[in-house]
Protein backbone atom coordinates (compact mmCIF):
# COMPACT_ATOMS: atom_id res chain seq x y z
CA UNK A 1 0.00 0.00 0.00
CA UNK A 2 1.50 3.63 -0.92
CA UNK A 3 0.32 6.85 0.89
CA UNK A 4 -0.32 9.93 -1.59
CA UNK A 5 -0.13 13.29 0.42
CA UNK A 6 -0.22 16.43 -1.59
CA UNK A 7 0.58 19.93 -0.75
CA UNK A 8 0.95 23.86 -1.80
CA UNK A 9 -2.51 24.39 -3.72
CA UNK A 10 -4.24 27.58 -3.33
CA UNK A 11 -5.60 30.94 -4.98
CA UNK A 12 -3.60 33.22 -6.78
CA UNK A 13 -4.11 35.96 -9.69
CA UNK A 14 -3.85 35.44 -13.19
CA UNK A 15 0.42 34.82 -13.96
CA UNK A 16 0.97 34.12 -10.69
CA UNK A 17 2.90 31.02 -9.84
CA UNK A 18 2.44 27.76 -7.34
CA UNK A 19 4.39 24.81 -6.50
CA UNK A 20 2.16 21.45 -5.64
CA UNK A 21 4.09 18.81 -4.08
CA UNK A 22 3.10 15.06 -3.44
CA UNK A 23 4.93 12.88 -0.96
CA UNK A 24 4.31 8.86 -1.79
CA UNK A 25 5.18 6.43 1.27
CA UNK A 26 5.26 2.75 1.00
CA UNK A 27 6.97 -0.21 1.92
CA UNK A 28 7.74 -3.23 -0.48
CA UNK A 29 6.72 -1.47 -3.49
CA UNK A 30 8.65 0.69 -6.28
CA UNK A 31 7.87 3.80 -7.04
CA UNK A 32 7.66 4.16 -10.50
CA UNK A 33 5.86 6.89 -12.98
CA UNK A 34 4.69 9.70 -10.89
CA UNK A 35 2.50 12.46 -12.33
CA UNK A 36 -0.07 15.25 -11.39
CA UNK A 37 -3.67 15.25 -13.04
CA UNK A 38 -6.76 18.10 -12.84
CA UNK A 39 -9.87 18.11 -12.80
CA UNK A 40 -12.15 20.84 -12.81
CA UNK A 41 -16.37 21.01 -12.13
CA UNK A 42 -17.91 19.25 -14.53
CA UNK A 43 -15.48 17.89 -16.42
CA UNK A 44 -13.23 15.04 -16.08
CA UNK A 45 -9.97 14.07 -14.45
CA UNK A 46 -7.22 15.01 -16.85
CA UNK A 47 -3.51 14.40 -17.24
CA UNK A 48 -1.41 17.06 -16.76
CA UNK A 49 2.36 15.57 -16.61
CA UNK A 50 4.20 12.80 -15.63
CA UNK A 51 7.96 12.27 -14.89
CA UNK A 52 9.52 8.82 -15.07
CA UNK A 53 11.80 7.15 -12.55
CA UNK A 54 14.72 8.25 -14.80
CA UNK A 55 13.03 11.83 -15.45
CA UNK A 56 11.49 11.75 -18.75
CA UNK A 57 8.99 13.70 -18.75
CA UNK A 58 5.71 14.74 -20.88
CA UNK A 59 3.30 17.70 -20.57
CA UNK A 60 -0.64 18.40 -21.46
CA UNK A 61 -0.48 20.95 -23.96
CA UNK A 62 -1.97 23.28 -22.19
CA UNK A 63 0.49 23.82 -20.26
CA UNK A 64 3.80 23.24 -22.38
CA UNK A 65 6.25 26.18 -21.27
CA UNK A 66 4.07 26.99 -18.41
CA UNK A 67 4.13 24.16 -15.96
CA UNK A 68 7.44 22.08 -15.11
CA UNK A 69 7.34 19.03 -13.26
CA UNK A 70 10.29 17.17 -11.05
CA UNK A 71 11.27 14.47 -8.75
CA UNK A 72 13.05 13.64 -6.05
CA UNK A 73 13.79 9.50 -6.19
CA UNK A 74 15.25 9.68 -2.64
CA UNK A 75 12.30 11.13 -1.09
CA UNK A 76 9.61 9.54 -3.53
CA UNK A 77 8.08 13.12 -3.98
CA UNK A 78 6.93 14.93 -7.07
CA UNK A 79 6.65 18.58 -7.53
CA UNK A 80 4.63 20.94 -10.14
CA UNK A 81 5.97 24.77 -10.95
CA UNK A 82 3.01 25.85 -12.25
CA UNK A 83 3.77 29.78 -13.53
CA UNK A 84 2.19 32.39 -16.18
CA UNK A 85 -1.28 30.71 -14.50
CA UNK A 86 -4.40 31.29 -16.22
CA UNK A 87 -8.19 31.17 -15.58
CA UNK A 88 -8.40 28.11 -17.25
CA UNK A 89 -5.82 26.23 -14.47
CA UNK A 90 -8.54 26.33 -11.79
CA UNK A 91 -9.47 22.69 -10.93
CA UNK A 92 -8.88 20.33 -8.22
CA UNK A 93 -5.09 18.69 -8.97
CA UNK A 94 -4.68 15.12 -7.98
CA UNK A 95 -1.42 13.20 -7.50
CA UNK A 96 -0.87 9.56 -9.18
CA UNK A 97 1.78 7.57 -8.56
CA UNK A 98 2.44 4.02 -10.38
CA UNK A 99 4.50 1.35 -8.05
CA UNK A 100 4.62 -2.53 -7.84
CA UNK A 101 4.65 -4.72 -5.35
CA UNK A 102 3.81 -8.37 -4.59
CA UNK A 103 0.44 -7.94 -6.05
CA UNK A 104 2.01 -5.98 -9.65
CA UNK A 105 1.63 -2.92 -10.67
CA UNK A 106 -1.08 -0.45 -8.95
CA UNK A 107 -2.30 3.12 -8.81
CA UNK A 108 -2.36 5.13 -6.41
CA UNK A 109 -4.07 9.07 -5.50
CA UNK A 110 -3.64 11.52 -3.33
CA UNK A 111 -6.65 13.37 -2.02
CA UNK A 112 -6.50 16.28 -4.49
CA UNK A 113 -5.53 19.76 -3.52
CA UNK A 114 -7.75 22.70 -4.26
CA UNK A 115 -5.77 25.60 -7.58
CA UNK A 116 -7.80 28.78 -7.99
CA UNK A 117 -6.47 30.99 -10.47
CA UNK A 118 -8.55 34.59 -9.86
CA UNK A 119 -9.13 37.06 -12.97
Amino acid sequence: QVQVVESGGGLVQVGGSLRLSCAASGTGVTIYTMGWYRQAPGKQRDVVATVTKIGSTNYADSVKGRFSISRDNAKDTVYLQMNSLKPDDTAVYYCNVNAIGDGGLDTYWGQGTQVTVSA
